[in-house]
């Protein structure tokens, strides 16, 4: 392995590891430039790393308005609801499709917040070539791999929690009201859309986007958090 490839390696490990969030308590970054500098320990720290990055991702998006005040991963109406919606606002009904909205990306922000263990045991199985893959690859490799390794199994997850989010906060009814007040309209046919399916999509979509942004700014921060690794290296 060459000096100037371990030394970009170590430079955005030491870059994830100072992101800045709770789990930065659990990392040693002393140990880490201290170490020995082979592939083993760089790949090691590439893990912590990414379960740090991960991790801020998830906080971002199951938080309370993560997905509601971010207007890049906004739910909005499904483009089967857009002409339903602006007839119930024509009527007066725009509080209720505003509520509508409101309960999509609350459902959205409750299910993201099952991604910490996927993701985890995604970084788990990762390999040294894995590893040295995202390090190497485009500017969206991690993201690209974690949506590989984990989006069967967060569908899985988060779809039960959004169904189940939706009854609790009478989504469903809401719905259904909505639905029926729109086919007492003259001309009118009723939506086929599958709600929870809608959300569930959006959900993956709006967590990867925030992964995607985390990772892109990670790789162009300046360098200069990482100065003390890279005279490690260099003065090796």
């Amino acid at each position: 392995m060459s000096l100037k490839r371990l030394a970009t390696t170590l430079a955005l490990t030491a870059l994830l590891l100072t992101a800045g969030c709770a789990g930065l308590r659990d990392v040693n970054l002393d140990d880490l430039l201290a170490g020995p500098l082979d592939e083993e320990t760089v790949a090691a720290g590439l893990r912590e790393a990414l379960n740090v990055g991960t991790g801020r991702a998830v906080s971002h998006t199951s938080s309370t308005d993560g997905f509601l005040a971010n207007e890049l991963i906004r739910i909005a109406l499904p483009p089967d609801l857009q002409g339903l919606a602006g007839t119930l606002r024509d009527l007066g009904q725009g509080d209720r499709v505003d509520g509508f909205v409101v309960m999509m990306n609350r459902s959205a922000e409750r299910a993201s917040a099952l991604a910490v263990e996927p993701f985890a045991e995604a970084v788990r199985r990762m390999t040294l070539a894995d590893a040295f893959s995202i390090l190497e690859g485009p500017p969206d490799a991690a993201t690209r791999y974690f949506r590989s390794a984990t989006e069967d199994s967060l569908r899985a997850r988060f779809r039960p929690v959004v169904s189940g989010t939706m009854r609790e906060t009478g989504l469903y009814d809401d719905y259904e009201e909505i639905l029926t007040i729109y086919e007492a309209i003259p001309f009118t046919d009723k939506p086929s859309l599958d709600l929870t399916a809608h959300i569930t999509d959006r959900t993956l979509d709006g967590l990867f986007l925030m992964l995607a942004d985390e990772e892109a700014r990670i790789r162009h921060d300046p360098l200069a958090r990482t100065t003390a690794l890279l005279k490690r290296v260099f003065g090796s």
